[in-house]
């Protein structure tokens, strides 16, 4: 008759209780713990099925000090947008609580030399196994370098292509807008507006210059530009300069999601109709294009599966594994009820 392991009475299970139950040694257990490929597919699947029946739970802290690990994640950002920092968070500790690492976030400066000390520090205070940086940190020159002298694997999420990293996931942007140009122009939009993001980062000039040079190609198509910061208050007043006076754009393109509900707000203000007189178009596809009225048209970023396959690659470095392969993004505009052909 086949006997099936029990949980022990007197508290919680343990790694040995597992290796006796399972006819196997500790460190076979342990190999199995930390997907080691030193185990064939049997013993696998048999220590993996005494597991999940004693429910046993590997402690963290006692896995960390066996292996000199923290099995901590940093995630090292300078971005006011919670919401899509949300997404970003979440698609990383979708793949991370699988693996058994937990995630640190850490806001950082944005000024060169104050960022990279503070990121040196929050390493070095944290302990962490590895870092996810995020734009625009992610592009500040010397960074990568400071990681590689502490032997800290990284891998960044950016704008545009990056060396110095373990793992980049690029987000191809200046593609992206030149597509929302070429959105626009199919639908009979000639004159153009931008509120910009701040160009003194990467994304922001990235987005800006596809944008122009795709319009650039349309030789009746005109393009006028304020600038923002990628707050709801410049969207705003950027918004206000491109309308003040006629003929204004009848399309704008605000370099994100935030902005263009500034945009949203200052036609409202003026009594101009949404897409009838004005389409607006942001950029990120986060929650907030779902929130306004009408619903936002933008461009997706597919931020979750950005970050998870940041992590994925990130975890490789850290354990030792196989390369993960590359991730390319495909970001596609959604459409909303805020766009529409360009009024007669």
């Amino acid at each position: 008759m086949e006997t099936r392991p029990t949980r022990p009475r007197d508290g919680e299970p343990t790694i040995e209780d597992v290796a006796a139950a399972a006819g196997v040694s500790i460190r076979t257990v342990s190999r199995v713990l930390n997907r080691s490929p030193k185990v064939n597919a049997n013993t696998r699947a048999r220590i993996e099925t005494t597991i999940a029946a004693l429910h046993f739970r590997p402690s963290t802290r006692a896995r960390a000090l066996a292996m000199g690990r923290s099995f901590l994640i940093g995630l090292v950002h300078n971005d006011r947008n919670a919401l899509v920092l949300d997404s970003i968070q979440r698609g990383i500790v979708a793949l991370t609580s699988t693996r058994g690492y937990e995630l640190v976030v850490h806001p950082t400066p944005l000024e060169r030399d104050a960022a990279i000390a503070d990121v040196l520090a929050f390493v070095d205070r944290s302990r962490v196994d590895g870092l996810i940086v995020l734009p625009p940190i992610s592009d500040l020159a010397g960074l990568a370098d400071a990681l590689a002298t502490v032997q800290v694997p990284a891998v960044a999420l950016s704008s545009i292509p990056t060396t110095g990293f373990d793992g980049v996931v690029v987000s191809p942007e200046r593609e992206a807008g030149a597509q929302v140009a070429r959105y626009l122009i199919v639908r009979g939009h000639r004159r153009l507006g931008i509120v910009n993001g701040p160009l003194s980062v990467a994304s922001a000039r990235e987005r800006r210059e596809g944008f122009c040079d795709e319009a650039r190609r349309c030789e009746d198509a005109t393009i006028a530009e304020a600038r923002g910061d990628y707050g709801f208050a410049s969207g705003v007043e950027g918004a206000q300069a491109l309308l003040a006076s006629p003929p204004h754009p009848t399309a704008i393109f605000a370099a994100n999601d935030i902005m263009a509900a500034g945009v949203l707000k200052a036609a409202a203000e003026r009594g101009i109709a949404v897409p009838a007189a004005l389409s607006v178009i942001g950029f990120d596809g986060s929650p907030l294009t779902r929130m306004l009225t009408p619903a936002l048209t933008s461009v997706l970023r597919p931020f979750a599966d950005m970050a998870g396959a940041a992590a994925s690659q990130l975890i490789a470095r850290i354990e030792g594994g196989d390369d993960v392969p590359p991730f390319h993004p495909v970001l596609e505009i959604v459409e909303g009820g805020s766009t529409g052909p360009a009024p007669p």
